[in-house]
């Protein structure tokens, strides 16, 4: 089992008791012994980036809900640490957050596509060891994560689609409906 580290892929236990939580799939951020934050790439919002922050033009960027966390700040990842100043390597080809003004700059002259930066309201967190306790006790499960399926814009969909991938134990569980009572 891979144990948690930043650039790693959380994916919600089919038992995970978190409604907010329930199906989805999480890019890890940051990762230390005191916190560890992260991103659901799976829980889309109908609304684009220039809906909610002034001075965007109008795009087709659309925002996702990062988590529970903080949920009136702003978050991105990337594929464009060579243009975007102070960015944080998540791994190779994916980073974190950088100069907002440089990317207003590019989003103004048309330098960057979606298919480049993904952005999301609100995070993810874990205190001291609480992931690490989460995962102990089969709440997510832990794999590395991929730049394409990082960086692609998904459904709540994905969950699914990453679970059918896994041992056969977890394939009954892919269709399996929010509330299986009902089913």
């Amino acid at each position: 089992m891979l144990k948690a580290k930043k650039g790693r892929l959380l994916i919600s236990e089919p038992s995970l008791n978190d409604s907010f939580f329930f199906k989805s799939v999480v890019l890890l951020t940051h990762h230390n012994d005191e916190e560890s934050i992260g991103l659901i790439l799976n829980q889309p919002t109908k609304i684009n980036l220039n809906e909610i922050l002034n001075n965007i033009p109008l795009s087709d960027f659309p925002v996702y809900i990062g988590g529970p966390v903080a949920k009136q700040s702003l978050h991105f990842i990337h594929t464009l640490a060579e243009l975007i100043p102070n960015s944080k390597k998540i791994n190779d080809g994916i980073y974190f957050g950088g100069d907002f003004e440089t990317v207003l700059e590019l989003m103004h002259e048309k330098k960057i596509t979606k298919n480049e930066i993904r952005f999301f309201v609100g995070y993810s967190g874990w205190g001291e060891d609480q992931l690490n306790n989460e995962i102990r006790e089969d709440g997510w499960i832990v794999q590395d994560a991929k730049n394409k399926l990082c960086m692609n814009y998904s459904t709540p969909k994905l969950w699914s689609e990453i679970i059918k991938t896994k041992k056969m134990e977890y394939a009954i569980w892919a269709n399996m409906p929010k509330d299986p009572n009902l089913n």
